[in-house]
């Protein structure tokens, strides 16, 4: 069985490795404390805090610049978690989950790219990939 990486921050990264010593440490943890310091082993067994390639691929860690059809701005955000990214204050732009409907439809393409995503509200909204960058902090 593989486990899918789970990309992060690197400021997030470390902050949850402080959290996990401070709580791995403590005497005689209550249940609460057993569950956090069990669901930050896994977190971390899967975290990927690496720099992505600068190859114009979409994937989490990437800041992608997209234009959603209708609008006259560009919108930027980072592909990744957002409860990860939430940890890192460097952050600076809206973060979109991979799972999200935006993240579904521009992870795994190109810049140039033009895709469509539906919406509970709304269906066919395009969107065209205008950059992919890799995250650096």
């Amino acid at each position: 069985m593989t486990t899918e990486s789970v990309w992060m921050p690197p400021n997030a990264l470390a902050q949850l490795i402080e959290e996990l010593a401070r709580l791995a440490t403590r005497p005689n943890p209550d249940g609460e404390t057993v569950d956090r310091i069990r669901a930050l082993r896994k977190t971390l067994s899967q975290a990927e805090a690496s720099i992505k390639p600068d190859d114009g691929l979409v994937e989490p860690g990437m800041r992608v610049t997209v234009m959603i059809d209708g609008d006259t701005r560009a919108t930027v955000f980072l592909l990744g978690e957002r409860e990860l990214a939430s940890l890192d204050p460097d952050v600076g732009v809206e973060v979109f989950s991979p799972s999200s409907p935006v993240g579904r439809a521009v992870i795994g393409r190109y810049v140039g790219d033009i895709v469509t995503y539906d919406t509970p509200a709304t269906a066919g909204i395009q969107i065209e990939i205008l950059a992919a960058a890799p995250y650096t902090g």
